[in-house]
């Protein structure tokens, strides 16, 4: 007889693989438009938040962290190595894993009853986070006031960002109801 639980914890656990590879094949569809990047990595994360159970999604992007701090090229520009931690998208790096679980926990709790508002929530709530820490921290490490650090960190990316997200949701809407990816 199967066991329900380790067949469940091993589809998560492939399935936190397979989103930690989406979003380091996102990370590579890159423009370069000043110390932050233009890149679908928002469109992966917030993707695998809204598919994922809290702790597989946080999982998923640590991976990805973690692969990158290592060495391998899954950052924008094919890059990696723990220099990127400290340097200009430091704060979005880390702050990746931590949205994804938040994302997922709101989505997944539901404080708000409807499905959309809610999704939508969870969210706006996760690109704040990585917004936050990552312009912080891009102030640090560039030598910028705030002001600057959100002006070129932050506000660039607000619209295609959340054009993004709606997309994300749309997405995982799809397989959702389609069961493709036959999450219990």
């Amino acid at each position: 007889m199967e066991n329900t639980k380790s067949t469940y914890t091993t589809k998560m656990l492939v399935l936190s693989a397979l989103f930690a590879a989406v979003v380091a094949a996102c990370s590579q569809i890159s423009i370069p438009i000043g110390p932050v990047p233009f890149t679908m990595q928002v469109f992966a994360i917030f993707l695998a938040s809204l598919i994922l159970p809290p702790k597989y999604a946080f999982l998923s992007l640590l991976v990805y962290d973690l692969l990158g701090a290592v060495g391998v090229p899954v950052f924008a520009g094919f890059s990696g190595g723990l220099s990127k931690f400290v340097g200009p998208t430091g704060g979005y790096l880390i702050a990746f894993p931590i949205a994804a679980f938040v994302t997922s926990y709101i989505n997944t709790k539901k404080p708000i009853k409807n499905d959309i508002i809610n999704a939508a929530f969870a969210l706006i709530v996760g690109l704040c986070l990585i917004y936050t820490l990552g312009f912080l921290f891009l102030a640090a490490a560039a030598h910028l006031t705030l002001k600057k650090a959100f002006l070129v960190g932050v506000a660039p990316f607000v619209i295609p960002d959340i054009i993004k997200l709606a997309i994300a949701y749309l997405l995982a809407s799809f397989l959702k109801s389609r069961k493709v990816l036959n999450i219990a």
